[in-house]
């Protein structure tokens, strides 16, 4: 190869290179200003944090955090909805922005992406077929579970969950299932519970707020136990634009300081899920 080949080749590499690496710092917050939209991915089957209302409009305690957090940006929101596992895989490549929906800042995690700041602190439950004769925890166990695939659920269903986060309370494994099911959202699992006890699963683990709405919405399903973990949940961004962490991070403190954090916690889960109880 000669010596022009040679630099020919070597500027394309190192091209290559840069254009594998995230955005350089402030890229994705100019975007965003420059576009004057902020394009927040999240689920739209996961209620009461996200999902399709009567209106066919995107709704939940997720959406009006991103909403808020745009609003204080001075800028509008679009939202997206691929898959939970697509979200946490990373590698955006400029999709979407920022995600808002309930993400947990593990150090495994942490290797992707940024976490501007915990905005709420949920606790995750175990629901059963309301005809179940499971009266504990304990009585799951060489049972089917169903959970959201890539989650924390699954994590702890499969024994395998790492709470590094701050504020994350020490959890024990309260049962050992026989075989753990995933599906794409907590909705799904529910939809093949409510078939019946056992018909498909035995139980699913969940958040439990959205226990408590799929209840609401007539699910013949019923907690069983304590709830078995807390988990903060963060705003979720790529590595490599500080500027758009920054402006998060002070959008979010500053929703916690004036009590606009706590009132949609309200708004939504008629508790106060900001704070550690």
């Amino acid at each position: 190869m000669n010596t022009f080949a040679r630099l020919t080749a070597a500027a394309a590499s190192i091209a290559i290179s840069f254009a594998a690496l995230p955005a350089y710092a402030g890229a994705v917050l100019d975007r965003v200003l420059d576009a004057k939209t902020l394009k927040v991915a999240t689920d739209a089957s996961w209620a009461p944090q996200s999902f399709m209302n009567d209106k066919n409009e995107m709704d939940g305690f997720d959406i009006d955090v991103a909403k808020e957090i745009g609003k204080r940006l001075g800028v509008g929101v679009e939202f997206v909805t691929p898959g939970w596992d697509i979200i946490t895989a990373g590698n955006w490549q400029g999709r979407w922005d920022m995600h808002v929906g309930s993400m947990t800042p593990t150090r495994e995690r942490a290797k992707i992406f940024d976490f501007p700041a915990v905005y709420y602190y949920t606790p995750a439950a175990v629901a059963v077929h309301k005809d179940s004769l499971a009266i504990t925890l304990i009585d799951l166990d060489g049972k089917v579970v169903g959970t959201t695939a890539t989650s924390t659920f699954e994590a702890y269903a499969k024994q395998e969950l790492t709470l590094d986060a701050a504020g994350a309370p020490a959890f024990e494994y309260a049962f050992k299932p026989k075989e753990v099911k995933s599906y794409a959202n907590s909705t799904t699992a529910f939809d093949d519970l409510r078939l019946g006890d056992g018909v498909r699963v035995d139980a699913v683990v969940s958040s439990l707020p959205s226990i408590r709405d799929a209840i609401k919405a007539g699910y013949p399903i019923k907690q069983v136990g304590d709830p078995v973990f807390y988990e903060p949940l963060a705003v979720a961004i790529e590595h490599g634009d500080k500027e758009l962490n920054d402006k998060i991070a002070e959008a979010i403190k500053a929703m916690q300081s004036d009590g606009t954090l706590s009132k949609l916690s309200e708004k939504w889960y008629g508790v106060d899920y900001t704070v550690v109880k």
